[in-house]
């Protein structure tokens, strides 16, 4: 096992959990933006108003991204178990 393997495997798992999360990350960026622009607006200040959009805005990404989020887990793990046998030597 050699410790460029190492470093190059957790850069890709730190690229991979960083493209996987950015749907959701970017909808609630988004929904957050607009929700804080129609407070600032309105002179509304009630803290619900902001969190209920940005959950249901995830939970929407992560319905509409997890077919795509999952395919790229599987071929993550898929290569890292077919490297086993090279990690060993």
């Amino acid at each position: 096992m050699n410790l460029d393997y190492i470093l190059h495997l957790a850069k890709e798992a730190i690229i991979l959990a960083l493209i996987i999360s950015a749907p959701a990350l970017l909808f609630s960026l988004v929904v957050g933006f607009l929700i804080s622009v129609f407070q600032a607006a309105t002179q509304i200040q009630e803290p619900g108003l902001n969190f209920v959009p940005k959950l249901i805005a995830v939970a929407i990404s992560l319905l509409l991204f997890l077919p795509w989020m999952l395919q790229r887990l599987i071929y993550f793990t898929t290569k890292l178990f077919e490297s086993i046998p090279f990690l060993i030597r």
